[in-house]
């Protein structure tokens, strides 16, 4: 059963979890294992499961999402959130994003698009799913475009992408490796990235670092 994706459902609607169980039950790949209805519920189940993927709706009873998923980021971190939402907001997806979230779908998705998002989180490190309006996406990109990053932080991104390991920062920067961490986790949030590679891309993108620095 190792190839099964273990999945749980958190939703506030009983008729949801169920219609969503029996859609993704229908799949020989895809088992859920738990289900909850609030956030406190949520966090409990999932710490005990350490499920592939859960499913979390926006707007349980309980904790504000971002809160539990910062929760969760941290009690199940090989757990793979996907959000589930009615509402298409940018400011809040930027959010989520910056948390670690490996995927957004709006509730009016596809059978076939939650089931594909389900696995492609899974199973590929690299990837966020984003089912989102072409509005949402264009407000992130002007977000991570207007990140400022303070010049330690800049220096520390330059030196992340020449693949130097955290101890090796922070020998060239006669800095704390406690330090290095802390500033890659403020870089990660400012540019809504999940990991040293996605934040020297976006960085780059967003003509913050120069891709020669890669190579100096």
């Amino acid at each position: 059963m190792d190839d099964v994706i273990r999945v749980v459902l958190v939703d506030d609607h009983g008729l949801v979890r169920q219609g969503i169980r029996e859609l993704l039950d229908a799949e020989a790949d895809l088992q859920v294992v738990g289900e909850a209805g609030d956030s406190a519920t949520a966090v409990r189940v999932i710490t005990e499961l350490q499920p592939h993927v859960v499913l979390l709706d926006v707007e349980i009873v309980g904790d504000d999402v971002t809160v539990t998923v910062e929760r969760l980021t941290k009690l199940a971190p090989a757990t793979r959130v996907l959000i589930l939402s009615m509402y298409d907001g940018p400011h809040l997806l930027q959010q989520l994003l910056a948390l670690g979230i490996r995927g957004y779908l709006l509730k009016s998705a596809s059978r076939n698009e939650l089931v594909s998002a389900i696995r492609t989180i899974h199973t590929d490190d690299s990837r966020i799913i984003l089912g989102v309006s072409r509005n949402s996406l264009s407000s992130i990109h002007s977000g991570m475009q207007s990140a400022t990053l303070s010049s330690r932080e800049l220096s520390v991104l330059e030196l992340t992408a020449l693949a130097l390991t955290n101890a090796q920062i922070a020998n060239r920067l006669f800095v704390t490796e406690a330090t290095v961490k802390r500033h890659l986790s403020n870089i990660f949030a400012k540019l809504g990235a999940n990991s040293r590679i996605d934040a020297v891309n976006k960085a780059i993108e967003a003509k913050l670092i120069s891709p020669s620095r890669m190579h100096s």
